[in-house]
């Protein structure tokens, strides 16, 4: 029986991560505050007048823009604040929901964003829903022991932040995770359905701390268990708290 190891939340989507101790999962929602907003680009469909979910290719994306993989994130839950921290930038303080906010957020980003790419263009939000790359809201669930086989694919140490997971495991075999699709979970107190396996894009690449790429993680991926997938989706079927430390029983 494995166990919690790590909590993550990303309150803007591909803009930081924030390490958490315990949260308390809804039935049908995303973690708490996790990818509650994303940003849009130039070419974005998002439609700020009527928002509602939709493919991730319309916000701005560690895929199109790897330095957006070395910001960390601090959240003010009271007053939804967030602070956002770049080995290259420093650090910026702003309220997403505030226009005023919003843009000076939009200029303190611009320097990491490639000319030759789209443009962050406006700060988007969904009201009742995470900004999930699933169009059902959901929870990523992944383990230590998966991380490690491919880092010993590679060859180097790598860091698991860069796979952007909600939930880590230790205790668990290598790729068990992807047997348990189409099965319910208990974590903590929470029941969880295992609905998808994670198919990897070229985020993973980037180093978490400096920003910029240094594995190839879908190679590696893709030539050690011929497939880009690393982790789980799962959607919340019965809320409740989750600690570190708590057990996984795959039911």
């Amino acid at each position: 029986m494995g166990s919690v190891a790590h909590l993550w939340r990303h309150p803007i989507k591909s803009h930081g991560r924030e390490a958490l101790n315990a949260v308390n999962l809804a039935a049908g929602q995303t973690m708490p505050w996790d990818r509650v907003w994303a940003v849009t680009h130039e070419a974005s469909k998002f439609d700020l007048a009527n928002p509602a979910w939709v493919a991730c290719q319309n916000f701005m994306l560690g895929t199109r823009t790897p330095a957006l993989a070395g910001l960390w994130a601090k959240l003010d839950e009271a007053t939804a604040t967030i602070t956002l921290t770049h080995v290259d930038l420093g650090s910026v303080t702003f309220a997403p929901d505030d226009a005023a906010d919003a843009a000076r957020f939009l200029n303190w980003i611009a320097p990491l964003c490639p000319p030759d790419r789209a443009q962050p263009a406006a700060i988007a939000k969904v009201p009742g829903r995470g900004m999930t790359d699933t169009n059902f809201p959901s929870v990523s669930i992944m383990t230590h022991a998966s991380h490690n086989a491919v880092a010993q694919q590679l060859g180097q140490d790598i860091v698991p932040e860069r796979w952007r997971g909600n939930i880590w495991l230790d205790g668990v075999a290598a790729w068990e995770e992807l047997d348990w699709i189409g099965t319910m979970i208990r974590v903590g107190g929470t029941m969880i359905a295992i609905r998808e396996p994670i198919v990897r894009c070229l985020h993973t690449a980037s180093n978490p701390q400096t920003g910029r790429r240094d594995a190839d993680t879908l190679g590696a991926l893709k030539s050690g268990w011929g497939h880009q997938n690393f982790g789980v989706y799962g959607e919340v079927i019965a809320g409740g708290d989750i600690r570190i430390g708590d057990k996984i029983e795959v039911l």
